[in-house]
């Protein structure tokens, strides 16, 4: 592993932001954020470690956009750079009634908003293992440790697969069709690694902790799309054909690079990524005449080369010449994939309507966001309530708007796929207590 160094030397200084969200954990209790939070901001030095900044969460759970320095945007730009091309911070959480939290390493790059989520687990929370959540619960402090993003780090590179896997063994099992699960079961380990424990995420988290892992969010716009969507189409092949349960393993997909994708636990993630995910989360990779999604591995093309794959960061040259993130991936995966949508299945009470809700709009769609809305505001009093008239007049716009910057999302009031589907996660999350399993 590189010997991290902060500030960097040799290059120029610049700032990003970030942002803590402080909320219960929504695989053991309804989620609710928790305002009024002590958070910490550190920075470990030669000599120990520095307090940056003090702050208290909000209503929402959060805590106001904190400025921190980071090395300049340009060190993301080249495979070539050896400066840590970004700053890392220690943020740590005491509440009462919670089991502490310090998160060790959360990342900030230049010009770039950061997200630390923070889930805090009741302190008079048995210990024990849950439907949702295998980790044990700690008594005293839960410690998150994140480690450097995969295009920087040393890692194993993946090892090669076959990119369509044959189902037609006796006793192979696969799910009727593609869809978007709710929950991944993440392994943190290799798939030998029985001691090693699981995590249940939901789908978009797990894309987005993935991909804020394994690229820079300083990226072209085309190639986080890019990017994004070969982590998904990679990840719905997993579920599709139940790869690791065929194995007699109980989780989806495994932590490890040589085998699947970098996930860190409790990771934060950069807007740049989040936004893309929100819209795209469903689209996935497929060749003509074959029903599973494409396993489409890849490799960073600077500390291992991969013939016939993507590469990371010749997808971000291709981005810099202006690529579309299909051009990207058919320059790389074959002129004759397609991008089809899978349909969400699981927790989420109705489907997209196909076309974006906004000022004006009517019907039933419009009434069961109001709804939706008007119960998230239960657990998060800053949107304002709506009358439930199916008409999406100016308070119901207003309230979209509120719920979009809560949840970082662009807030232009219209309710699209991206925010239709958060509505959707939320309210869920809100209203449903997962149930305990010794």
């Amino acid at each position: 592993m590189r010997n991290f160094r902060y500030p960097p030397i040799m290059s120029r200084q610049s700032t990003g932001t970030l942002v803590v969200d402080v909320t219960t954990d929504p695989t053991l209790t309804a989620l609710r954020p928790i305002s009024d939070v002590p958070v910490t901001i550190k920075q470990q030095t030669s000599t120990g470690e520095r307090i940056i900044a003090q702050l208290k969460t909000n209503a929402n759970g959060q805590t106001p956009p904190l400025s921190l320095n980071a090395p300049s945007e340009e060190l993301t730009q080249s495979p070539q750079t050896i400066e840590t091309p970004f700053s890392s911070f220690i943020v740590e959480v005491n509440a009462p009634e919670y089991i502490s939290t310090v998160v060790n390493g959360t990342q900030i790059f230049a010009n770039i908003r950061s997200i630390q989520p923070i889930q805090l687990i009741s302190s008079e929370q048995p210990i024990l293992f849950t439907a949702n959540r295998s980790k044990y619960m700690r008594q005293q402090t839960d410690e998150i440790t994140i480690g450097p993003p995969t295009l920087y780090g040393d890692y194993p590179p993946k090892i090669p697969e076959s990119s369509i896997k044959d189902t037609s063994s006796p006793g192979f099992v696969v799910l009727p069709e593609v869809v978007v699960p709710e929950f991944v079961i993440v392994h943190t380990g290799t798939p030998s690694n029985n001691s090693a424990p699981n995590y249940s995420v939901l789908f978009k988290d797990y894309i987005k902790n993935v991909a804020s892992s394994e690229i820079y969010p300083t990226w072209p716009l085309e190639t986080i799309r890019a990017n994004v969507v070969a982590i998904i189409s990679f990840t719905l092949n997993r579920v599709y054909t139940e790869w690791y349960r065929n194995q007699g393993k109980n989780f989806t997909i495994t932590n490890s690079t040589a085998f699947d994708h970098a996930f860190f636990y409790g990771r934060d993630i950069f807007d740049t990524i989040s936004l893309q995910v929100d819209r795209i989360f469903d689209t996935y990779v497929k060749r003509p005449g074959v029903e599973q999604p494409l396993l489409t591995q890849y490799c960073d093309g600077a500390k291992s080369t991969c013939p016939n794959w993507m590469t990371q960061w010749g997808s971000k040259a291709l981005g810099d010449e202006g690529r579309s993130y299909e051009e990207i991936l058919r320059y790389y995966y074959g002129s004759d994939i397609t991008f089809p949508q899978a349909p969400v299945v699981s927790g989420v009470p109705e489907s997209y309507p196909g076309t974006p809700l906004r000022l004006g709009d009517s019907g039933p769609a419009v009434r069961t966001i109001q709804e939706q809305l008007n119960r998230i505001s239960n657990n998060y009093p800053l949107i304002p309530k709506v009358r439930t008239t199916g008409n999406f007049d100016e308070a119901t716009q207003e309230a979209v708007k509120t719920f979009q910057q809560i949840f970082h999302l662009n807030p232009d009031g219209i309710v699209g796929k991206d925010t239709w589907y958060k509505i959707s996660q939320i309210y869920v999350a809100v209203t449903k207590i997962a149930e305990l399993m010794p």
